[in-house]
């Protein structure tokens, strides 16, 4: 049975500036930079039937160019860093950026690692970051839920 939404969140207020001219819709391209998959396990949680973060204006697409916004998972890996750079150009302005877990903020387990090129904010500019290891989808929602302001 679905229980009543809670409390829509605060966002910050270029945030929000942002939420209001997507008209509380956000079309969401997910990258994995180098995650070990634990915040792709969240992502999917986040989506599917008990959250369902579709229901607040959040959804996944399959191109970047159908996309408002990137959610970013894991350290930038070196192999990764030219291929998020580039798709973060081709998605259309406005759009804003997620870096999505510890690692994806400030390269959690794997900082000064020799593959990892560095955070998310090292290679693009990041709006939002959500926290945790992996951070629980409640948290992925709320941050979504800021993104859309609804």
């Amino acid at each position: 049975m679905a229980e009543p939404a809670p409390q829509r969140p605060d966002s910050p207020a270029p945030v929000a500036e942002l939420a209001r001219e997507l008209a509380g819709s956000v079309q969401i391209r997910h990258v994995d930079a180098g995650s070990c998959n634990g915040c792709e396990v969240e992502i999917a949680s986040a989506f599917g039937p008990v959250y369902d973060a579709e229901r607040y204006g959040a959804r996944l697409v399959a191109s970047p160019r159908h996309a408002d916004a990137l959610v970013v998972t894991g350290p930038v890996t070196r192999n990764m860093e030219v291929a998020l750079r580039r798709t973060f150009e081709a998605v259309p302005q406005p759009r804003l950026v997620v870096a999505l877990g510890d690692c994806a903020r400030n390269c959690g387990v794997f900082a000064g690692a020799y593959g990892v090129a560095g955070a998310v904010g090292d290679v693009v500019p990041v709006d939002v970051e959500v926290a945790g290891c992996p951070p629980r989808p409640e948290a992925i929602v709320a941050a979504l839920r800021g993104l859309t302001g609804r």
